[in-house]
């Protein structure tokens, strides 16, 4: 879905004290927001639980953690879809035969 310019806005986020000045769709305002808190926590997590040499270290387990439950998430919703189209078809051949 295409967003036009007037349902963009300007938001700053801060990802490890550096700031990211970013044009979001109005309705992902909140969703941008969390993403970015949920990496500093993230981060700031392993600081205090992992040995790093720099913050790239840091940023680079961050995203792996996420990408493993886009991942993972991706799969559930693959086999929920797969599962349900089943479970519809069999009700669709049981409305068919009673026809």
């Amino acid at each position: 879905m295409k967003v036009s310019v007037m349902d963009e806005i300007t938001i700053n986020i801060t990802i490890l004290d550096r700031p990211y000045r970013l044009s979001v769709a109005r309705a992902d305002e909140e969703k941008v927001r969390k993403a970015g808190n949920l990496i500093n926590e993230r981060v700031k997590y392993y600081m205090k639980h992992y040995a790093y040499k720099d913050v790239q270290d840091l940023l680079s387990m961050t995203a792996l953690q996420f990408a493993t439950s886009v991942v993972k998430m991706d799969a559930e919703l693959t086999y929920r879809n797969q599962d349900l189209e089943r479970k519809l078809k069999d009700v669709n051949d049981l409305l068919s035969e009673q026809s």
